[in-house]
């Protein structure tokens, strides 16, 4: 069977982050500038390797001061960190259209194995004659696991921020010709 790249279209991609802020809301986050790619035997996504990173200095949270501290050394440290990245990702077929997706994730020089669950949106052919599939991933990490550990605890009780980060992801990705 023919190997087969896909490379995503970040013009109908995103990847999310979210966070608890102040124990009682969340703030969420985007990363503007990602990369990924699948590689596939033929059309087959099980056992398809995905890797990906995103320019950890692309956050953006909408908010211009909060977005400096998140790459500041305090947090990302994008000056000695410019990448987030994930690699040797595996999709696994759980059912018709849930796959996980194994692999490790590094941040800040710390790397561990992660797991997300991915939906599979479906695969079609464009008005321009190119194959696209769509995918929706999502999971979570503990930030403090790869040194993402800043805080301040708060008058009352608690801290400001959660340990829990969940990640979110709609991808699309398009066979390269």
């Amino acid at each position: 069977m023919e190997n087969v790249t896909w490379v995503l279209d970040t013009a109908h991609s995103e990847l999310q982050f979210k966070v608890k802020h102040m124990m009682i809301s969340t703030v969420t986050g985007t990363f503007t500038k990602i990369e990924a790619t699948l590689h596939t035997e033929g059309d087959e996504l099980n056992s398809g390797k995905v890797q990906f990173s995103a320019d950890a200095d692309s956050i953006s949270t909408n908010n211009e001061q909060r977005d400096g501290h998140l790459k500041s050394p305090e947090f990302f440290n994008v000056e000695n960190h410019p990448k987030v990245t994930f690699y040797e990702g595996t999709l696994a077929k759980v059912s018709d259209d849930q796959y996980k997706l194994t692999g490790n994730l590094s941040m800040l020089g710390v790397t561990h194995p992660v797991s997300l669950d991915v939906e599979y949106g479906g695969t079609v052919l464009d008005p321009w004659g190119n194959t696209r599939s769509g995918f929706t991933l999502n999971g979570k990490v503990n930030r403090k696991d790869f040194g993402l550990v800043w805080n301040a605890n708060l008058d009352q009780g608690g801290v400001a921020l959660g340990e829990e980060v969940k990640i979110l992801g709609n991808l699309e990705f398009v066979k390269a010709k």
